[in-house]
């Protein structure tokens, strides 16, 4: 009888004992929330409500659990549960540490992605130990029998988010950040004297100062900013930037020596360059671009031959190593574009004005300059520091219009420069370039931000031609770096791309053949080959149309490393970023390595720092991405809650356990049509290709046309329900 659990029905406990039991039933429930009255009737105790509210604020106050509202409370995730229910990793010989950053599912599990392994590394919620999604951890591992690899976070190597936006509850000694984004799934304790203000239920911007303390498991943090009343777009897009770790203001610092830097360039200066400023030279860019970061320059030379110049901004002349310019731009190491607003990598002093190539005005820049013959062969190469003075600033369309009419500003030099521009993508594409054609959806908004109208961005010649030289401009400048480095490594960024994976380029062919298009995959030429005839397959055929963004998803991602393994997508054995500095801290480190390797200097920067500034500027840039493709998302979600009701002409995107994606044509939105929706089951084939209706035998295909209507709209989930217009 001794070891029997004592009954507590019936029963008034102590405080501390009341504490104990309370603890343990949130536990057991982690994800539930529970009011003082649904706990007292959950453990059947004589306990008031009072002495039960005063337990939950006791346990509240040491981290262990969190208040929501309307006093209801629940587990702070992290917290200790009792000792009898709390499960840990075996213990075993053969556990092995890898490094690599955390990729957290909306469940609150996650996968650590690790270069020392082929397969990701799965981790329970339970065993992140407080890390976040895109952290850079040590994760050790082990393999329960007969299952996949699991792992458990043993230390945080370096946070990657400081700020998040969520919403303030205030208890009684400090306040509370319930965070808005799914990937950081612990609330953020805030003390009174870091409230900066903000009230109950405000939507505030909060900056973790410590991880973790001896009294709170959560994190604690202080107020950057309240934000007040703002329109749910402002709020939306400002929620996606913060979510993913971008901060909304530049420090004081930055600001202050930003504002230190001259407007006017030293005569000094100048004569240091080489003085370009006779040469004719423009820049091209969209209409509503604010930052030019790169301008061509053209001059004819004797015998028919004839000089290009690639100028691009010169930021490490501005930026300099360590400063807190450096150092913030570091952090960000992007900036990020969504569909109604630019959140920079540079204070817009040095982004919009020092560094911007605006016509009629003397810049610094790091140039680029190709002689060419009368053939449009490459006959020589220089690189270095200059000054240059744009005659002309162009948008994409006035450019392409005056070589669609052979008159206007510079028709000549664009006449020329575009002649050069297709044969260089003529003798990329011969050696092995892929030519992935994506469509780019963008919107038509109004002033307040609600989108009018969502289209497919056309890319005309003009795109093309300043896309040809800035691949022309990195492939070089890597090729000089990379090859004077043969004998004795100068440690440099390359942007690389491997080969695609085996396994889903089968899966592909697989795809495609039932789709009457034929792969053929034995090399990564062939694959190469068969990409590049879908993409022109595609343009005459819509069906196919849906393989390209699955041939896509087969390549590896590209990414910056210090040891080049070639760039497979472009068909480069070299290539880097040098192009665009103004919004890609990678640029900036390129300019300065081969700033110092120019001529007969050799310098050489600590291969490892670079290595582990490279993953940074990664990593980083995939968190840009993800960003980019939200903003895209919820505008997409907006425009068609305007249109609900509507039918619209799509295509089957995809196909899933539970239904059927569907994107729409012309403005690429996709929602889905869940099966439940259907008058019968349907069996969706293994390979996730078709689906077929149990009875009638009906069968729906990826790249299907078909008819929906759209019935409804999520814009917190950016979620499209539709459901099918009957044939």
């Amino acid at each position: 009888m001794a070891n029997k659990k004592p009954k507590i029905k019936g029963k008034k406990l102590s405080a501390k004992a009341l504490r104990d039991q309370v603890m343990g039933l949130l536990s057991r429930n982690p994800g539930k929330q529970f009011n003082p009255k649904q706990i007292a009737k959950k453990l059947k105790i004589d306990n008031n409500k009072d002495s039960v509210l005063d337990a939950l604020q006791r346990l509240a106050e040491s981290g262990s659990v969190i208040a929501v509202d309307d006093y209801r409370f629940k587990l702070k995730n992290g917290a200790a549960a009792p000792a009898k229910s709390r499960q840990s990793p075996p213990n075993s010989r053969n556990k092995k540490i890898f490094e690599g950053y955390v990729d957290m599912t909306r469940n609150g599990d996650a996968y650590i992605v690790s270069q020392e392994r082929e397969n990701d590394i799965h981790v329970a919620a339970k065993f992140l130990n407080s890390a976040l999604n895109g952290d850079i951890v040590q994760v050790t591992t082990w393999k329960p029998r007969g299952r996949r690899v699991e792992g458990e976070v043993i230390k945080v190597l370096k946070r990657v988010t400081e700020h998040f936006m969520g919403t303030l509850k205030l208890s009684r000694n400090f306040g509370i950040v319930i965070p808005d984004s799914s990937n950081m799934p612990v609330d953020i304790i805030v003390f009174p004297e870091n409230l900066n203000g903000a009230k109950e239920n405000d939507k505030v911007v909060v900056k973790v100062e410590k991880w973790h303390d001896q009294q709170h498991r959560s994190p604690v943090g202080l107020i950057t900013s309240v934000l007040g009343a703002i329109s749910s777009n402002e709020f939306e897009m400002k929620s996606i930037l913060v979510n993913n770790g971008f901060p909304l203001e530049f420090p004081p610092e930055v600001l202050e020596e930003t504002e230190d830097l001259p407007d006017h360039i030293p005569v000094m200066e100048i004569n240091r360059r080489e003085d370009l400023r006779d040469i004719t030279t423009f820049t091209i860019d969209p209409e509503d671009a604010k930052d030019f970061d790169d301008a061509i320059s053209f001059r004819m030379l004797e015998d028919e031959a004839f000089e290009i110049g690639v100028h691009i901004a010169d930021v490490s002349h501005y930026v300099k190593p360590g400063s807190a310019l450096d150092l913030e731009a570091f952090q960000r190491s992007t900036s990020v574009y969504l569909v109604d607003r630019v959140l920079p990598m540079l204070p817009e002093k040095i982004s919009n004005e020092l560094c911007s190539l605006r016509p009629n005005e003397d810049k610094l820049t790091f140039s680029a300059i190709f002689k060419f013959d009368k053939n449009h062969k490459i006959t020589s190469r220089w690189f270095g520091r200059t000054v240059i003075h744009s005659d002309h600033r162009f948008t994409y369309e006035q450019a392409q219009e005056v070589m669609d009419s052979g008159k206007g500003p510079f028709a000549e030099e664009l006449g020329i420069l575009a002649k050069v521009a297709r044969k260089l993508r003529k003798d990329r594409f011969k050696r092995g370039s892929i030519d992935f054609d994506s469509e780019e959806v963008r919107f038509k908004l109004a002033e307040d931000g609600t989108p009018l109208e969502v289209y497919v961005k056309e890319r005309k010649e003009a795109h093309l031609l300043i896309e040809d030289f800035m691949l022309l401009a990195n492939r070089e400048v890597a090729a000089y770096v990379g090859k004077k480095g043969k004998s004795a490594e100068i440690p440099f960024v390359y942007r690389v791309h491997d080969l695609p994976d085996p396994d889903k380029v089968a899966e592909l062919a697989r795809f495609a053949k039932e789709m009457g298009f034929q792969m053929k995959f034995d090399t990564p030429d062939d694959i190469a080959r068969s990409y590049n005839k879908l993409t022109k397959e595609a343009k005459k055929n819509d069906h196919l149309k849906i393989l390209e963004p699955i041939a896509i998803r087969t390549m590896a991602k590209a990414e910056y490393v210090v040891d080049n393994i070639g760039h497979y997508g472009l068909g480069f054995e070299y290539y880097t970023h040098f192009t665009s500095p103004i919004r890609r801290y990678s640029d900036v480190l390129v300019h300065r390595i081969l700033d110092g390797n120019l001529g007969d200097k050799t310098f050489r920067t600590d291969k490892s720092r670079l290595e582990a500034q490279c993953k940074h500027i990664s990593m980083m840039e995939r968190k840009a991405m993800e960003a980019e493709r939200e903003s895209t998302k919820y505008k997409q979600v907006e425009f068609i809650q305007n249109h609900l009701g509507e039918n619209f002409q799509g295509v089957i995107s995809g196909i899933i356990d539970r239904g059927l994606f569907v994107e729409l044509k012309g403005n690429k939105c996709e929602g889905m049509i869940g099966f439940e929706h259907f008058p019968e089951p349907f069996e969706v084939d293994p390979g996730r290709l078709k689906a077929v209706g149990k009875r009638s035998g009906k069968i729906f295909k990826m790249g299907d046309d078909i008819e929906v209507k759209v019935v409804g709209v999520d814009l917190v989930k950016r979620q499209i329900d539709m459901e099918l217009i009957s044939d």
